[in-house]
C-alpha cells in the first residue's frame, strides 16, 4: 500500500467537499445524499456539449476518492490496494468494492446503461456490507 497514494484520496475528498458542497443544494459531506448529488453531476457534466471521455481522468479520481470515502464512512471499511483492480474499499463481509471503476463507468455508460454510483452506494452500504446480500445467495433472507 503507498502511504502518498492513500493521502492523494484524502486530498481528493477534501478537494470534492470543497469545490461541490457550496454548488450543491444539500448538506455536502460523506452521506448518501451527497453521493446522490454526485450522481446527477456526473449525469450533467455527460450532458455538456463539451464532455470529453478521455478527459476526465482527474475527475474520476476526486469523485471515486470521495465515493470511496462515503462508502467508507457508512460500513467501517478501510481502503485497499490490489494490484489487479487498484484501489478499493474492504467492507465489513471481506468484499472489496471500487468506486473508481464505478465512476468512470457511469461517466462512459451514464445512468440510462444502468451505471450509478448512487446504486452502487446503496448496495455496497445496505446489501454488500451487511451481509444480506450473502444471506439472500444462499437462501437465507
Amino acid at each position: 500500500m503507498n502511504e502518498e497514494e492513500l493521502q492523494q484520496i484524502e486530498a481528493n475528498v477534501s478537494l470534492a467537499i470543497d469545490r461541490l458542497g457550496p454548488v450543491s443544494d444539500v448538506d455536502f459531506g460523506l452521506n448518501e445524499e451527497s453521493v446522490e448529488w454526485v450522481d446527477g453531476f456526473i449525469e450533467r457534466q455527460r450532458a455538456r456539449p463539451d464532455f470529453d471521455l478521455e478527459r476526465i481522468g482527474g475527475l474520476v479520481g476526486v469523485l471515486g476518492s470521495f465515493l470511496g470515502a462515503c462508502i467508507v464512512a457508512a460500513t467501517g471499511g478501510s481502503w485497499r490496494w490490489s494490484e489487479e483492480d487498484g484501489w478499493g474499499v474492504l467492507l465489513p463481509d471481506g468484499t472489496v468494492a471500487f468506486p473508481f471503476v464505478k465512476v468512470r463507468k457511469q461517466f462512459r455508460d451514464g445512468a440510462e446503461e444502468g451505471e450509478s454510483i448512487a446504486g452502487f452506494y446503496r448496495v455496497a452500504v445496505d446489501y454488500i456490507a451487511t451481509g444480506k446480500l450473502r444471506e439472500a445467495r444462499e437462501g437465507g433472507a
